[in-house]
């Protein structure tokens, strides 16, 4: 069975880490496939205007396959050459794979979201928390370290004192806290998360396709380039829009006084 259930509805598809039983944890030959496989269409696909991504039972996930590190088994066993190459393999494939979806992303956190799963929430665009939800990146407490990248994405969203708090102490925070430190944008009764996401992702789905991944790009460009960069880009970007149906369209829109429908012409 796939570790990933997806859900099209409309303009808007949802990505839910299917292991309820195990707490969604990850690390399973495939995984890396998986994920790869599902974001490729998703980015081939121009109708797809907004990805939510959630955990099915009551966690997010709570990370690598607890099990699998004592058996020394999948991901977790053989020699070090052979550990960091299934990193690399897999795992690393997992966020790759929703690092590069050129579309935005939603993490619904309706539980918690630990060690790998917490670097997970983090590569999204935008994160809503049920009020059930922990966030914690624990490696430490299990003698290893972040292998999955969570020592760049962490600070990035929340800071190098509080990433440094979190990697350095292994404290698991819950979802006030998280929303006092930027790690969430909202925090939500826990059964009106995902009708909560859905709408945010209605009004995401709402705009210019073209536009929206040339935003996302340019916000993703723009963390490691300098403003002339930024600007030449979005030079370049802004030409393009301009030749296109769907500019016009919002133009007309705004002087008619009518909400925009945008095709992706």
């Amino acid at each position: 069975m796939s570790v990933l259930k997806i859900e099209r509805d409309g303009a808007v598809t949802g990505l839910v880490l299917d292991r309820p039983d195990s707490m969604n944890p990850l690390g399973q030959a495939g995984d890396g496939d998986a994920f790869t496989s599902a974001c490729d269409a998703i980015n081939a696909d121009l109708g797809v205007r907004c990805v939510i991504f959630t955990g099915a039972g009551r966690a997010f996930s709570a990370g690598g396959d607890i099990k699998a590190m004592k058996d020394k088994t999948g991901n977790f066993g053989g020699t070090a050459p052979e550990i960091a190459d299934g990193y690399r393999n897999n795992i690393h494939k997992v966020l790759r794979a929703l690092h590069g979806l050129r579309v935005p992303l939603i993490a619904a956190v309706n539980g918690p979201a630990i060690g790998l799963g917490c670097d997970l929430a983090c590569l999204a665009d935008m994160r809503i928390a049920s009020d059930r939800a922990k966030f914690g990146v624990t490696f430490l407490k299990l003698g290893i370290i972040p292998g999955d990248g969570g020592t760049w994405i962490l600070p990035r969203i929340i800071g190098e004192a509080r990433a440094a708090e979190l990697f350095y102490t292994g404290e698991v925070i819950d979802a006030a806290t998280a929303l006092d430190w930027g790690l969430v944008s909202r925090v939500v009764d826990h059964d009106a998360l995902m009708n909560e996401a859905r709408a945010l992702a209605d009004k995401i789905a709402a705009m210019p396709p073209h536009a929206l991944r040339q935003a996302k790009n340019l916000m993703r460009q723009g963390r490691g380039t300098s403003y002339d960069t930024a600007l030449e880009m979005a030079a370049n970007a802004q030409a393009l829009m301009h030749t296109t149906a769907d500019h016009m369209e919002g133009v007309d829109a705004l002087i008619e006084k009518r909400v925009p429908r945008f095709t992706g012409e």
